[in-house]
């Protein structure tokens, strides 16, 4: 490859990565509700269950998502008592939260719809 070329690959491959991370951050907070939505979940429940499915998330960006995620309604918690400590916070969707969450899902689903069509 001749030095333009590389340079091209470089920029496309870094744009390539800033459009992803945005696309990961609001496909994280959709899992997160989808998660919490069967069951109150403990954070490192969440993160977990996350990983298991193969999505990279680690606690310093799951705590920040899950006070916004309160913070906007979509999430509640409740404190449960610990064998091993003291009580834990456990996350709950809310109903507005399942509402969000089933709308994303469709919006998914046309975009998804969109993607087979190009």
């Amino acid at each position: 490859m001749n030095d333009e070329t590389n340079d091209i690959h470089q920029n496309a491959d870094a744009y390539a990565e800033q459009l992803a991370v945005q696309l990961r951050k609001g496909f994280l907070a959709y899992c997160v509700l989808r998660v919490c939505a069967k069951e109150p979940k403990y954070t490192s429940d969440i993160i977990r269950q996350l990983q298991a499915a193969e999505l990279v998330v680690v606690e310093g960006t799951i705590y920040p998502l899950l006070s916004r995620l309160q913070k906007d309604g979509l999430l509640t918690h409740e404190w449960q008592e610990s064998e091993q400590g003291p009580p834990r916070k456990y996350y709950r969707t809310t109903e507005y939260g399942v509402e969000v969450a089933e709308q994303v899902n469709t919006k998914i689903a046309a975009l998804q719809s969109t993607l087979k069509k190009l």
